[in-house]
């Protein structure tokens, strides 16, 4: 188990971390979550003893990382998957972590085929793509067969048949009754993954709960209405779920987004306004929405309107009015195409 009391870290002037108090427990997968600037790398690199809290304390089955005897085999970690020497190949990196680290050689071939890397084991690791990268953190990670292990988004950079991969080792490590503690920002995966959820903002901790309290507790639950493509029924019906005390929003295809009455009251007014349903179905917020909801006070960089009009030229005179764009317009300096896991 990974347990943070009290949990603060400066920089000089600058708080990375403050007060922060936290259980990991074993035989579940923990999400770590948290705005860019909150302080989620800076909690995981003090769990691992590389930073030292200003105050608090953070330990490991009880014990500070630095006093665990044999730590590598204790706690795993993936932080950083470019931390590796671009000359050496895969294997010769993992051959030697694990002689520094009292690990049989023979555990090498075992995590390189746990994470699909076997076919490139003698490639040099600068090579590798970003995927490939991630792949070969992890199995350093699981070199030890260690009971506690850290990933800081593990995901990036696999494709979607290395993250279901990720997926499932995370589950099933988890099951096997060690402590997961995962950071990640992409949160439709965190909720097919995580059991339990512990998010901060700020350096401050906001939430510590299961993942399915967590949304419950930080999004407002709704039906959606569709009736016929009548405006008279919709109307009608739209003031009587008002008058009842709903709350009742237009989409854009037609349908109602009602909150705050049931079901079976909306199907009874629906019924009383002789307005036939069409569909009456519940809707709760994904994982993303209330994540958003609730570290909404606690992100420190927004983005504003595109003003790119504003720096477009006009035309010369003569030209006549300007040109609508066009269905495919020519790319912008800032478009990063997006690359697959074996794209090298």
């Amino acid at each position: 188990m990974i347990e943070a009391v009290g949990l603060t870290k400066r920089y000089g002037a600058k708080t990375a971390v403050y007060n922060l108090s936290f259980q990991v427990r074993p035989g579940a997968v923990t999400g770590f979550l948290g705005p860019n600037g909150s302080g989620k790398s800076t909690t995981m690199r003090m769990i691992l003893g590389l930073d030292s809290p200003t105050e608090g304390r953070v330990t490991v089955g009880g014990v500070p990382y630095r006093e665990l005897p044999n730590a590598p085999r204790r706690v795993g970690a993936l932080l950083d998957a470019k931390a590796v020497h671009g000359g050496r190949s895969a294997r010769q990196h993992l051959l030697c972590v694990a002689q520094l680290s009292g690990i049989p050689a023979r555990r090498v071939d075992e995590v390189l085929g746990v994470v699909g890397l076997q076919e490139v084991a003698h490639r040099k690791s600068k090579g590798f793509s970003l995927g490939m990268g991630q792949r070969l953190g992890i199995a350093g990670a699981l070199l030890g067969d260690p009971e506690v292990l850290l990933f800081d988004e593990p995901v990036n950079g696999l494709d979607p048949e290395g993250i279901h991969w990720v997926r499932n080792l995370m589950r099933t490590l988890a099951s096997e009754g060690r402590t997961v503690f995962v950071s990640s920002h992409l949160m439709s995966e965190m909720a097919l993954t995580a059991d339990h959820l512990i998010v901060i903002g700020r350096g401050q901790l906001l939430a510590d709960m299961s993942v399915k309290d967590f949304i419950a507790h930080n999004s407002a639950g709704y039906a959606l209405v569709r009736t016929p493509d009548v405006a008279e029924q919709r109307e009608r019906l739209t003031a009587s779920l008002t008058e009842a005390g709903g709350q009742v929003q237009p989409e854009q295809d037609g349908a109602l987004r009602v909150s705050g009455l049931e079901l079976p009251r909306i199907s009874d007014l629906a019924h009383e306004a002789d307005v036939r349903l069409w569909e009456l179905s519940p809707h709760q917020a994904s994982l993303e929405e209330a994540y958003m909801r609730m570290t909404n006070g606690a992100v420190d960089y927004r983005s504003t309107q595109d003003q790119r009009f504003g720096l477009q030229q006009a035309a010369p005179p003569g030209w006549g009015p300007p040109i609508a764009p066009q269905p495919n317009p020519q790319p912008q300096p800032y478009t990063v195409p997006s690359q697959s896991e074996d794209a090298r």
